[in-house]
């Protein structure tokens, strides 16, 4: 679940883990409807049932490694699945720091810990709020393939929350983007970013030339005053449309090869690819290149016709786009 601060993410984690209740619709976890458990009942079916990993780990000072992380079993009555108990701990690389209090551990080994924890009573679902966001960049890389690692081999569930977009998209299965409140697109990594279903979610998810045009006709849009061939159909004659063209799709050309010729403004080497800017037809466009372009030459810009995203303007910044992709 991503989207950007306020726009309702932990409340739906929360509704979801019992400890929010829905004002309308219902949450149902093993066919189990929450809001129709007793206090008793929900904390003991939540307790065996749904994992919570915060981005505050909680763990308890005075008790090790260990005690910290059988604690949920222990509060349930339950004995140990020994087994379970060595694999998560091998995953997780803490079988040296098993006597070890929670003070003496790098923000890393509390974060393994906190994760142990979570799934040792071998939860349906795995709810984790920002987890990673107290980390450093490196750190929070190197739990991303740990996170995915478990999910795999333990096979639970997991439904995560975070407001980077990069993690998001390296980390899901499917993505559920949201702002203020409302579910703007659901679908694959994939399909979320090669065909959002509107500006913000272009705008969110990556980066984005997200430009005002006027479609024409079908495979045929207008922008900046000059007709561009696309693939899309379906939206009418001479209508305003938003016309999205990631940075990566554009070609910088020679000046009399581009549709639009422009200055090239800035250019920052970001490791992997060169970010550019180049300021045509009234817009500052951004393009993504492994070629190095000298700043203050005269460019042009192409675009393939499959490359060009067309989607409609919507009515409010509230409209709903809840449709999922397959």
């Amino acid at each position: 679940i991503v989207g950007t601060s306020g726009s309702g993410k932990s409340t739906l984690l929360n509704m979801m883990g019992g400890l929010d209740v829905p004002t309308s619709g219902s949450v149902k976890v093993k066919d189990k409807e929450l809001a129709g458990l007793k206090d008793e009942q929900l904390t003991i079916f939540r307790r065996r049932n749904i994992g919570f990993i915060f981005q505050n780990y909680n763990l308890v000072p005075v008790l090790n490694v260990y005690e910290n992380i059988v604690l949920p079993v222990e509060l349930d009555g339950d004995t140990v699945d020994q087994k379970f108990m060595d694999e998560v701990v091998r995953l997780l690389a803490l079988e040296n720091k098993l006597n070890s209090m929670p003070n003496n551990l790098s923000g890393g080994q509390q974060q393994r810990v906190a994760i142990a924890r979570a799934i040792v009573n071998e939860p349906e679902i795995l709810l984790l709020d920002e987890p990673l966001g107290a980390l450093d960049l490196k750190l929070r890389h190197g739990m991303q393939r740990e996170l995915i690692k478990i999910k795999q081999e333990v096979g639970i569930t997991f439904v995560y929350v975070t407001h980077d977009q990069e993690e998001a998209l390296t980390m899901s299965d499917r993505i559920v983007v949201m702002n203020k409140g409302i579910i703007q697109q659901m679908g694959t990594s994939k399909s979320i970013y090669d065909e959002p279903q509107n500006a913000f979610v272009a705008d969110f998810i990556g980066d984005s030339n997200i430009i005002d045009g006027i479609m024409v006709k079908d495979k045929l849009v207008r922008v900046r005053n000059t007709d561009l061939e696309c693939v899309d159909t379906g939206f009418g004659t001479n209508q305003p449309v938003d016309v999205v063209i990631r940075p990566e799709d554009l070609i910088i050309t020679e000046p009399s090869d581009g549709f639009f010729q422009g200055v090239i403004t800035s250019v920052i080497f970001k490791g992997v690819h060169y970010e550019i800017e180049v300021a045509a037809d009234g817009y500052e466009w951004l393009v993504h290149t492994t070629e190095y372009h000298e700043p203050g030459k005269r460019a042009g810009l192409r675009v393939i016709p499959f490359n060009i995203q067309i989607m409609n303007k919507p009515e409010s910044s509230d409209e709903r786009m809840v449709e999922p992709d397959a």
